[in-house]
């Protein structure tokens, strides 16, 4: 048994980060059912990176394992019928409408609420529910670019760097996923369910503590240096650095025994506390300057000996071959009936009692369409009639 066992989830979200959040869920057990249309949900749709997969892209499988899909049509009668019938029985309803729609579809928090008032209800939305940017677009690269965080890295006279990774959208799922366990405590406690709001903006401000406070309570600007230095608040040496070879990373080592390292006597006559800032670009171009002078590999061993914090830099190729990814079980395996061997991230916490498993893999449109409606109580006879007349969407593995 996992620790959510007989928890059902109702995941009525597209994209990544409400996807993702409910298939966290559904790794530590959770009774996942994706709701969408039976055109199929918007990520069966764009392929990231061109991965188109055989029936499923690469997308869409990385984000709905551990679910089962029920294909029906919500702006039918029939369907939005269906939908309200399983919230009597759901324990989360997820969704990442943009603001006012689940009000026009009739599933918002207030109706869904006074049918199943210990459902908990979290809804996902890229700046707010209100507010003066209510309706603009929640997508992660402009989400990053307005959190202040490109302006934290690289060099000043170079244009803001966005992540190398949907950032944005993985913070947000973190969030709605950690919302939804809290309000299932509270429940347990008190039997109330409750709303829970969650939006893109906030979750990747809330990430940025640190440099926010340090901006905010201790009035110091953020302010990009001349050289390409990684981080606006931390002294000099700190970023990444060109080798014989390749890249290193090499973050805040005592700049005497640094010096020594790389031979840079005029190191040893500086502070690191008080140069660290004020000579942050000279320090960083020298570092830079030398550390062409051996292999990364040379410089590692070199650092690690003098405990001087320094790192590989990776391509994914590397990641997945390291040898630390390997012993932890970062990466899980399974068959899928359509997609073949899957090897994809797993669930990145680890229980002693109750640890979460791949029960299945991401689903076909509709392919738990037959089953579901069954569990709700519908015969044979009337699941027939809602697939014949288009109100839902049935597509078996074969």
């Amino acid at each position: 048994m996992n620790i959510l066992s007989g928890i059902r989830v109702l995941d009525c979200s597209i994209a990544m980060a409400g996807p993702f959040a409910a298939q966290r869920l559904g790794d530590l057990g959770a009774d996942v059912i994706k709701v969408e249309p039976t055109s199929g949900e918007w990520q069966r749709h764009a392929a990231a990176g061109g991965a188109t997969g055989n029936r499923i892209n690469v997308s869409f499988l990385s984000l709905n394992r551990n679910k089962r899909s029920l294909s029906v049509d919500l702006k039918d009668p029939q369907g939005k019928a269906i939908l309200l019938e399983m919230v009597k029985t759901a324990d989360v309803f997820l969704q990442n409408y943009r603001p006012g729609v689940a009000e026009r579809l009739g599933v918002d928090y207030a109706t869904l609420s006074a049918i199943n008032p210990k459902l908990i209800y979290v809804s996902m939305s890229g700046y707010g529910e209100d507010g003066p940017y209510r309706l603009y677009p929640g997508q992660d690269l402009l989400l990053q670019g307005m959190s202040g965080a490109m302006l934290s890295t690289g060099a000043a006279d170079t244009p803001p760097s966005p992540a190398g990774q949907y950032l944005v959208d993985a913070v947000t799922a973190y969030t709605a996923f950690e919302g939804a366990l809290a309000a299932l405590f509270h429940r347990e406690r008190t039997g109330e369910g409750q709303l829970v709001q969650v939006n893109m903006l906030d979750a990747i401000t809330a990430i940025q503590m640190q440099e926010l406070s340090v901006f905010a309570v201790g009035g110091k600007p953020q302010a990009r240096s001349a050289e390409a230095h990684a981080h606006s608040y931390i002294r000099a040496p700190y970023g990444v650095f060109e080798t014989r070879d390749g890249y290193i990373t090499l973050a805040m080592a005592p700049l005497a025994r640094l010096g020594e390292l790389i031979g840079e006597p005029s190191f040893a006559e500086l502070d690191d506390q008080t140069h660290g800032w004020t000579q942050r670009d000279a320090i960083f171009a020298k570092v830079r300057e030398k550390l062409t002078g051996a292999t990364s590999a040379e410089w590692l061993e070199r650092f690690r000996a003098a405990d001087i914090w320094a790192g590989p830099v990776y391509g994914y190729a590397d990641l997945v071959a390291d040898p630390q990814i390997a012993h932890n079980g970062t990466f899980v395996e399974y068959d899928h009936p359509t997609e073949g061997r899957v090897k994809t991230p797993g669930f990145p916490i680890r229980f002693s009692k109750t640890p979460s498993t791949v029960e299945r893999g991401a689903p076909v449109v509709g392919e738990h369409s037959r089953e579901v409606l069954g569990e709700l109580g519908l015969d044979a006879e009337a699941v027939e009639r809602l697939i014949a007349s288009g109100v839902v969407r049935e597509d078996p593995v074969r």
